[in-house]
């Protein structure tokens, strides 16, 4: 789900293995980041990262897209934190930008290092 929901949005093949993927995802996120699952009928549909101050992954399921699922892992995140979030998203997933800016995320920057070497903008949200 995650390889193939970021692979559509930045129009790019994954560069690492799946086995590196699992990896990452299993031993190396969560020592810095909270993660959640959204789950339908037992099948994983989105996932985020997140701790008192970033997003670090959101990605929804292809199929999945557009009916809330993202608006309810990203609340839950907003609602855990220290009332201001930042996160990256690539220059070229401007259906993300459009989702961010949706939910009260601003620019702030770009320019981040990425392993995909992809333009990027930085948004942080801050609550009222």
């Amino acid at each position: 789900m995650w390889r193939d929901s970021k692979e559509q949005a930045i129009g790019q093949k994954e560069i690492h293995s799946f086995e590196i993927h699992l990896y990452f995802l299993n031993s190396i996120l969560p020592e810095q980041f909270q993660i959640d699952l959204a789950l339908i009928d037992e099948q994983v549909v989105g996932m985020i990262a997140y701790n008192e101050r970033e997003v670090s992954q959101l990605y929804i399921h292809n199929d999945y897209q557009g009916i809330g699922i993202g608006k309810t892992l990203l609340d839950k995140a907003k609602e855990q934190s220290s009332g201001r979030l930042t996160l990256y998203t690539f220059e070229v997933n401007e259906k993300a930008q459009r989702f961010y800016e949706k939910h009260g995320f601003k620019k702030i920057g770009s320019g981040h290092e990425n392993e995909e070497n992809l333009p990027d903008i930085q948004y942080e949200w801050m609550s009222k």
